[in-house]
């Protein structure tokens, strides 16, 4: 006899797979832990395989779990998507996004086309800029939805923070640095927070910074630092066998977080549902539970 999938099984599995672990994944769901592993064991008992590795530093997913993750998936966007057509009202309305460049390649277009075909009604522009830029936009009325990058101190209470990162001074390892003179600076353009924070905090501090480059994109950036253009500041997830991180010789840099926020204004039923997807749909991003 073919086994019955469970859709609140194929959640949980779903849900195990992006967060790294069953504690996230029993907030998301809001449930137990106990719940959540309970559903798992009788999905492995009901098809006869083991779809979850329990072991410390092992994969979190067997062969046959990642398999069955790719029916789960589809399985579930199938069921929202009819849930969705023959539930209740169709969302409407217009939303204009911003998200920062590093956000282009983090599955945001999966999130975004998959939102379109549950809500067809709803227009979704999307413009690609600065953080500073975006946060702005936000406060001042001219976007409802922001995808970007703070230091950890500034995040807001109703902000949803997708993962945290550290940011470190870094050089090419062959860069001598010559602190008689004003220090050469790579940064993003001027708007760039990071660039700002530098400035400001080194001012006082001879020799100083001067920048001598400035670019819209990480990858243009990281390749300025392994040349040797200068000294910058990059996150952890960005660094290279090629870049050097200095200590000692500068501020700590704070710590920083990418958010998704909601314009205050911003309080229709499509813009929390449109946040909602991005949350979920980009968790799998964060750090694993430790074991």
């Amino acid at each position: 006899m073919v086994s019955r999938l469970d859709i609140g099984a194929l959640e949980a599995l779903a849900a195990v797979a992006d967060l790294g672990g069953v504690t996230r994944a029993a907030e998301r769901l809001a449930l137990s832990q106990s719940a959540v592993s309970h559903k798992l064991r009788r999905l492995e008992e009901s098809l006869g395989c083991t779809l979850l590795r329990r072991r410390p530093g092992a994969s979190l997913l067997t062969s046959e779990g990642e398999r069955l993750l790719g029916y789960a998936r589809r399985i579930l966007a199938l069921h929202d998507e009819a849930a969705m057509s023959l539930g209740r009202q169709p969302l409407t309305g217009k939303i204009r996004l911003g998200m920062t460049a590093d956000m282009t390649g983090r599955d945001i277009s999966r999130i975004l086309g998959r939102f379109a075909r549950l809500h067809p009604d709803v227009a979704v522009r999307t413009t690609v800029t600065q953080s500073l830029s975006i946060e702005n936009a936000l406060d001042l009325g001219e976007a409802e939805i922001g995808i970007m990058q703070l230091f950890e101190s500034r995040c807001r209470p109703s902000d949803i923070v997708l993962f945290r990162d550290e940011l470190h001074w870094v050089k090419a390892p062959d860069h001598r640095l010559d602190l008689s003179r004003p220090v050469p600076f790579v940064a993003f353009h001027d708007d760039c927070f990071f660039q700002r924070w530098a400035i400001e905090t080194n001012h006082a501090q001879p020799p100083g910074f001067e920048t001598v480059f400035t670019c819209g994109d990480t990858a243009g950036l990281v390749s300025a630092i392994e040349s040797g253009l200068g000294v910058g500041l990059l996150a952890a997830s960005h660094l290279t066998a090629e870049i050097e991180v200095v200590t000692d010789l500068f501020p700590v840099p704070p710590a920083i977080a990418t958010v998704v926020r909601a314009a205050p204004q911003a309080r229709s039923e499509a813009v929390r549902s449109l946040v909602k997807e991005i949350a979920g749909g980009i968790a799998h991003l964060r750090m694993p539970e430790a074991a």
